[in-house]
């Protein structure tokens, strides 16, 4: 379902209820999980201006969109009132990043997510950004909540990757969550590390890899500026959208569906077996908001 900006206003102002705001109110400092006949919220934002000619972010216009975004899903009058709802004072937060690429989680957005953090009031020392070192690092070890972020790009090892897989550094073995195309990502979650703990998720589609094959594939030819976020507090739906956006630009890139190399169905699964999110499309509530041209769903 694709709903406007101001459809989405109205809808919210005749009191429907959806997952994020219902789930929020009832386990504030908990990870909200959807339950049965609960539509997902995900707002997907785009902005023209945030790459320049030679590619390099506007970090000014990062910020403005994750602001307007976090306000959009979580229905505030203002971007503090929602990072408000997200996180805590006394929150010991993780924020989890991904390095491997290209592309990898922006630095810039590293910055403006701890930021955002520290402006609620957590103390410098509680909040670390982190990747591959999560499970040594003692402010991921003991915390509270976690921000979970990482780009869209075609994957070797499980089709795409994806929010969902952005957990796998939680994991003490990662290959024994490779088997059938990673279809189990989604148990990482149920880690004890990281259950329940996941405020907001910010999937990153600023270049996105649409199409590769191989370890390591990367080929600047198969990316291009879509320049936006999808933002949400349900991982699963986030990456079914950012799914449904690959799928689009592989259909206009090669002018017919074109599998990928590796199924990305962990995503379906992850709705299917383990009940964490929603991945059907009618299970979703689209919030569309910038940049028009070229969004392709």
């Amino acid at each position: 379902m694709r709903t406007t900006r101001r459809t989405f206003l109205s809808m919210s102002a005749m009191g429907t209820a959806y997952f994020i705001t219902q789930s929020i109110a009832q386990t504030e400092n908990t990870q909200p999980t959807p339950q049965a006949g609960e539509k997902s919220r995900v707002v997907v934002i785009r902005d023209k201006d945030l790459l320049d000619t030679e590619d390099n972010i506007n970090k000014k216009v990062l910020e403005k969109m994750v602001d307007e975004g976090v306000k959009t899903l979580f229905q505030t009058a203002t971007p503090e009132e929602a990072w408000k709802k997200i996180i805590k004072p006394d929150d010991v937060v993780g924020i989890k990043s991904n390095v491997s690429g290209p592309p990898r989680t922006p630095v810039e957005l590293e910055d403006v997510l701890k930021m955002k953090v520290m402006t609620v009031g957590v103390p410098a020392d509680k909040v670390s950004v982190d990747d591959r070192g999560v499970l040594r690092n003692p402010v991921f070890q003991n915390s509270t909540a976690l921000i979970n972020t990482r780009p869209m790009r075609t994957h070797h090892w499980s089709g795409v990757g994806s929010l969902l897989k952005n957990y796998l550094m939680f994991s003490d073995k990662p290959p024994s969550w490779h088997a059938d195309s990673c279809a189990n990502l989604a148990g990482l979650w149920d880690l004890p590390i990281v259950k329940g703990k996941t405020r907001l998720n910010i999937l990153v589609m600023i270049t996105p890899l649409f199409h590769g094959k191989g370890p390591h594939h990367y080929n600047k030819e198969y990316t291009w500026n879509y320049q936006g976020l999808v933002i949400g507090t349900d991982p699963v739906a986030c990456d079914a959208t950012g799914l449904r956006i690959l799928k689009a630009k592989r259909l206009q890139y090669f002018g017919s569906e074109q599998p990928f190399a590796v199924s990305p169905h962990h995503i379906q699964v992850a709705q299917d077996k383990f009940h964490i999110g929603n991945a059907d499309e009618n299970r979703i509530e689209l919030i569309k908001l910038g940049w028009e041209d070229g969004f392709l769903i």
